[in-house]
């Protein structure tokens, strides 16, 4: 199963269009995991009509979308939490850890974005993945994302920039 992880849309307030490029990545994959930051129901609806399947919360700009803050999807075998991260850029590794221990166990993957930082770490026995800005929305300096091969609960990370 191929999984597209993108972040911090920020449509259309900082940034007009995802890329063509990672839009194909996008609109290839399986499932989609957006961690937050559309901006606008525009955008939410851009990303559901590209996403085979679409697991997405809303960040810190996004009270108005109706997304919940935290959404656990298992995908094969492999259980992903997802949330923003919002907060300072200093402890954003604790309350992502801290969100997938309570959602789930430590073999749980926590997937969040916020900081605009393409990021794969393990932080206290829990992998964490962030797959930047997929606009490159300030204070990125580029767009990023991530993708997963996922099968058997095992997964492979692929990093993706402009």
């Amino acid at each position: 199963m191929d999984v597209a992880l993108i972040s911090d849309s920020h449509i259309p307030s900082r940034e007009h269009e995802i890329p063509p490029s990672f839009r194909e990545r996008i609109e290839v994959a399986d499932h989609v995991i957006h961690a937050g930051d559309f901006d606008s129901k525009g955008a939410l609806a851009d990303i559901r009509h590209m996403a085979a399947g679409l697991t997405a919360v809303s960040g810190n700009i996004d009270p108005q979308i109706g997304l919940p803050e935290r959404a656990t999807v298992e995908l094969g075998g492999v259980t992903f939490v997802v949330t923003h991260g919002t907060g300072s850029q200093q402890g954003w590794a604790d309350r992502v850890a801290a969100a997938v221990r309570e959602e789930a166990d430590s073999t749980a993957v926590g997937v969040a974005g916020h900081t605009h930082e393409l990021a794969d770490i393990v932080y206290e026995g829990v992998r964490l993945l962030n797959p930047g800005s997929v606009t490159g929305a300030s204070p990125a300096d580029r767009p990023t994302m991530l993708t997963a091969t996922v099968e058997d609960g095992t997964f492979d990370v692929a990093e993706h920039e402009l």
